[in-house]
């Protein structure tokens, strides 16, 4: 999920939903779902946006 993040990041600072969907694909979690992993991204993505 990070380095999928990580790239996602790299390309587009300010991903949509599906965005982060796509970007995400293969990465399989079997927790609570992904509401706190898309969560996580979308603050990633603030932070590095400044």
């Amino acid at each position: 999920m990070i380095l999928s993040t990580k790239i996602l990041l790299d390309g587009n600072k300010n991903p949509t939903d599906e965005e982060i969907r796509k970007g995400l694909e293969g990465n399989f979690c079997r927790c609570t779902g992904y509401t706190k992993i898309f969560e996580s991204v979308k603050a990633a993505a603030q932070k590095v946006r400044g």
